[in-house]
């Protein structure tokens, strides 16, 4: 037979367990702090290309971090991509980031940008998995804007890293003249 004392520290362990796995599903800030390191990542790919050093192991550290290519299936659909719309497989995403494999890459990331801004039009979140929809900006050199619609599907994977597991963007639609 428990006693009381004993019981009540097993519900409290209990308590402390729920409350744990409740704090550790995906959160706004999260979802944020992941899309904000995403773009700060596309930055450095272009800097580190433009300072004449090794881009395309940046890609793949940028695509193995934000990315859950070899842990879930990923739907990838570029801004830029057309022919080859799609980008299934982690070294389709290195293509379209730096450029190589595939003939309609010319290198995303390496154009380069200076920063990304984002818009959030809203974020849904469900226990590990979230989606976030808006515009984000890319900063040319320059100092002018490319306007980018973006689609991420995030999820929390069992390592409780949040990755991208949903990815589509496009340029907005221009009305024919």
């Amino acid at each position: 037979m428990f006693k009381p004392a004993v019981l009540t520290a097993a519900m409290a362990i209990v308590a402390s367990t729920s409350i744990a796995q409740a704090g550790s599903g995906l959160t706004e800030e999260k979802v944020t702090a992941l899309k904000t390191a995403w773009g700060d990542g596309i930055v450095k790919i272009g800097a580190v290309h433009t300072e004449g050093g090794d881009y395309r192991a940046a890609a793949q550290e940028h695509i193995e971090q934000f990315y859950a290519y070899g842990e879930s299936p990923v739907l990838f659909k570029p801004t830029l991509a057309s022919e080859d719309q799609f980008r299934g497989t982690f070294d389709e995403a290195l293509s379209y980031f730096v450029g190589g494999d595939i003939a309609e890459d010319g290198g995303f990331a390496i154009a380069p940008y200076t920063a990304v801004r984002w818009e959030n039009e809203g974020t849904v979140i469900t226990g590990d998995t979230a989606m976030a929809m808006g515009n984000y900006f890319f900063m040319k050199p320059d100092g002018n804007e490319v306007k980018v619609e973006y689609t991420f599907g995030i999820q929390q994977m069992e390592d409780g890293e949040a990755k991208i597991v949903l990815h589509h963007s496009s340029l907005p639609f221009t009305p024919a003249s």
